[in-house]
C-alpha cells in the first residue's frame, strides 16, 4: 500500500507508524482504538504557531468565532465569502474583509436566510446552495453583493433528509454548475437488515452528481442531468482548469462487520473502505453501493450485501479511483492550486480537508496534498498541514479543537482554511522564495 504516504522529515515518527500500518495483511490488525471526541468540553483556539507545516509554510488565524464554517471562497479583491452549515445572528453566509491591512478580519457583512455548504464565485457571479436549492447573486466591480436579500434561484426540490444534506457546488467553463446529492442511507440496507436493496433506488435521485445550468432561472430538479452516480457522499469538489474537467473527494461507506462478522473483523470495518478521489466525465459509475474501494487490496471490491466476502472483485465497469486515502478520515474539500506563491512542486496539485480521522492511524483533522502531473496524481498524498485537532489523537485529554472543513486560494497565493467546529479561519502562506 505504498500508494499513502511520502511523509516529510518533521512528520517522520508518522512515517514508521504508517509503514507499520501498510505491512500487515489482510487478516491481522492492530487492536482498535475510539477515535477522539470533538464538540465536547472546553474548547479553545489552536494557535497558529501550532499549526504543524513544511518548511517555509507558516498559518496565521484571520477570523475566529464565526460559527459552523463550512465552505469558502475568496474574491479578486481578497474578500472572504464563507457558507455556514447553521444560521449566525439569522444569516448563512458571510463577507469578511480586512479593512486596515492587519492580517484579521475587522468587517462582516451577513446576508441568505438559510444554512448550507456549498460556495462558488465565477464570471461575476457568487454562487451557493441551502441543502435543497442553489441561488446565485451578481457582483459588483469590489466584488460585492449587489442585492444581498435578492438571489436568483437556480435549482430547487434537490433531495434532503436528515444526514449528508450538504450540496456542494462547482461551476465549469462552460456555463455548467454541478451539485453533489448525498444517499442518506449509508449503504442502501433494506430496513434492520443487513440485505441490499436490488436494484438501489436512490441512485435515481442521491448518490450521484447532478448538473443544471449556471444562468437559468428556476430549474426542478428533474431538469437536471445526472453527470455521474455511484457516489456516497461527494462534499469536496472542485472543476480542474487544466484537465477541463470535475475532479471529487467521497466519503466511504460504515460498518461492515455488523451483519457479516464471517468476512470483516471490527478493526477491518476501521480501515476500510478507503476514501476516494474520483476524475469524472458524463454518464461514468463509481460503484457504489454494490462497489467499494479498498486500498489495502488496491482493488475494487464487491460489497458484502450484494453477495461479497471481502474478496470477490467489483464489476469492471465502474471507474477506478485517481487517488485514495486512509478510512473515515471525511475528505470534506478539494481545491486545486494554481497560484505562483508556494514552490513549484504545489501547483496545480490537490489539496483536501480532511474533516474527520483514521482510527488506526491517529491521524487526521488535516490537510493533505496530492501532487499533480500532465493532469494525473505524480505521488502518493501526503500530509501538508497538521495539528488542527490540539490534542494527541494516540492518547486524547480533551476534544478536537478544529476540523478542516473548506479550502480556497487567495489572490496573494495564500491557502485559507475554514474549521466547522470552532468558527476559525485559518491562512497559510509561503514565506521563502518560491522556486522557479
Amino acid at each position: 500500500m505504498t500508494e499513502f504516504l511520502s511523509m516529510n522529515k518533521t512528520l517522520l515518527s508518522f512515517t514508521c507508524l504508517l509503514a507499520s500500518f501498510l505491512s500487515v495483511n489482510s487478516g491481522t490488525f492492530a487492536s482498535h482504538v475510539p477515535p477522539a471526541k470533538s464538540g465536547s468540553g472546553a474548547k479553545r483556539s489552536v494557535k497558529a504557531s501550532e499549526v504543524k507545516l513544511p518548511a517555509g509554510f507558516t498559518a496565521s488565524i484571520v477570523a475566529e468565532n464565526m460559527g459552523s464554517t463550512r465552505h469558502i471562497v475568496v474574491s479578486k479583491t481578497g474578500d472572504l465569502y464563507v457558507k455556514l452549515a447553521k444560521l449566525k445572528d439569522g444569516k448563512g453566509i458571510y463577507r469578511l474583509r480586512d479593512t486596515n491591512n492587519d492580517g484579521m478580519v475587522d468587517e462582516q457583512v451577513g446576508f441568505g436566510d438559510y444554512p448550507g455548504t456549498g460556495i462558488f464565485i465565477k464570471d461575476g457571479y457568487l454562487y451557493a446552495s441551502s441543502n435543497n436549492s442553489i441561488y446565485r447573486y451578481k457582483l459588483n466591480d469590489k466584488q460585492e453583493v449587489i442585492n444581498p436579500d435578492q438571489p436568483e434561484k437556480l435549482v430547487s426540490g434537490l433531495r434532503e433528509k436528515d444526514r449528508d444534506k450538504s450540496k456542494s457546488i462547482a461551476v465549469d467553463n462552460q456555463g455548467n454548475i454541478y451539485v453533489n446529492i448525498a444517499s442518506d442511507n449509508d449503504r442502501c440496507r433494506e430496513p434492520n437488515s443487513g440485505k441490499g436493496i436490488m436494484p438501489c433506488s436512490l441512485l435515481d435521485s442521491a448518490a450521484g452528481i447532478w448538473r443544471f445550468k449556471a444562468n437559468v432561472p428556476d430549474q426542478p430538479f428533474s431538469s437536471g442531468v445526472r453527470f455521474a452516480t455511484g457516489l456516497k457522499n461527494v462534499v469536496g469538489l472542485d472543476w480542474n482548469t487544466k484537465t477541463n474537467s470535475l475532479f471529487v473527494t467521497q466519503h466511504g461507506r460504515g460498518a461492515f462487520d455488523d451483519f457479516y462478522p464471517q468476512y470483516y473483523t471490527p478493526q477491518q470495518s476501521a480501515d476500510l473502505p478507503a476514501e476516494t478521489m474520483y476524475e469524472l466525465h458524463q454518464g461514468d459509475d463509481a460503484g457504489w453501493p454494490y462497489v467499494y474501494y479498498d486500498h489495502i487490496q488496491k482493488k475494487k471490491i464487491l460489497a458484502p450485501e450484494y453477495g461479497g466476502d471481502g474478496k470477490k472483485l467489483g464489476t469492471a465497469k465502474t471507474i477506478n479511483p485517481v487517488a485514495a486515502f486512509p478510512a473515515h478520515m471525511g475528505p470534506n474539500a478539494l481545491l486545486f492550486y494554481t497560484g505562483t506563491a508556494f514552490p513549484e512542486r504545489y501547483r496545480n496539485g490537490a489539496f483536501i480537508a480532511f474533516h474527520g480521522q483514521s482510527q488506526s492511524l491517529h491521524k487526521g483533522y488535516l490537510v493533505g496534498f496530492v501532487p499533480f502531473k500532465n493532469g494525473k496524481p505524480s505521488g502518493p498524498w501526503e500530509i501538508f498541514a497538521d495539528n488542527f485537532a490540539g490534542i494527541d489523537l494516540v492518547k486524547p485529554t480533551g476534544p478536537v479543537q478544529h476540523r478542516p472543513c473548506g479550502l480556497a486560494q487567495g489572490p496573494d497565493g495564500s491557502l485559507y482554511v475554514t474549521d466547522d467546529l470552532n468558527g476559525t479561519i485559518f491562512k497559510i502562506s509561503y514565506q521563502a522564495k518560491a522556486s522557479k
